[in-house]
């Protein structure tokens, strides 16, 4: 079976050997093709909706892989008990209520010797927040794929004070992404130039007093973004 390139990224990131929890499993096309390719030995698959768990019990069932992967109607982590995977997959939902899984099942998470991430939106926040959670991002990778841009973040649970501060830019970009000069990092910041340019011509046709404040908003990200793109210059 074939994975989507965002779904790949995902997939190469997890552990050999290790036990998955995927939440938000959707088809649960992520096990299955981490059992086929016996990267895993088991894996509990759930979801918050009927609909998409019984499209993947399908889906696992189709495969012969019933023994191996279980499905759970779950809130976030509710439905998962500590100790039963080594690492936790979250894909596919917003930043927001990511974090908010991450929070109520702490107990759970802190269990997980590893978790990839894939958060869809409020990227530079989500970063923060893990890593204020005491598990640093040590590998990113960012995929684009039918003119969407997905950040997969590999973290693993590191002492605070251990960890070393990032700054601004690496949190709005991802120390990783920039560290490498990622390529497609390069065309998700020319992309966000773009906008901030439509943007401040769409503003410089509206009367000034309503707009001063968002004007100086979109300059500054702009200042961070031509910044960002300064690094490829040498390339």
């Amino acid at each position: 079976m074939q994975l989507s390139l965002r779904l790949c990224a995902i997939a190469d990131m997890v552990t050999e050997g290790n036990k998955l929890v995927d939440v938000g499993c959707d088809h649960g096309y992520l096990p299955v093709y981490l059992l086929l390719n016996k990267k895993i030995p088991s894996a509990v698959a759930v979801d918050v909706r009927k609909g998409p768990l019984s499209r993947a019990e399908e889906h696992i069932s189709q495969y012969g892989l019933e023994a191996y992967i279980e499905t759970r109607l779950s809130d976030g982590l509710s439905a998962v008990k500590p100790g039963e995977g080594d690492t936790l997959v979250i894909a596919g939902m917003g930043g927001p209520l990511m974090e908010r899984i991450l929070t109520e099942g702490k107990e759970v998470r802190e269990t997980f010797r590893e978790m990839i991430l894939q958060p869809q939106s409020d990227i530079p926040h989500f970063r923060h927040f893990i890593r204020k959670e005491g598990w640093e991002i040590v590998k990113e990778e960012m995929i684009l794929e039918d003119g969407k841009f997905y950040p997969v973040m590999k973290v693993l649970p590191v002492p605070k004070e251990k960890m070393e501060p990032w700054t601004k830019e690496e949190e709005m970009f991802g120390k990783h992404l920039l560290s490498e000069l990622h390529p497609v990092l390069k065309k998700y910041l020319e992309r966000e130039l773009r906008i901030r340019n439509e943007i401040l011509e769409r503003l410089s046709n509206v009367s000034k007093g309503t707009t001063e404040v968002r004007i100086q908003e979109v300059k500054e990200e702009k200042e961070q973004i031509e910044a960002a793109l300064k690094r490829y210059e040498s390339m």
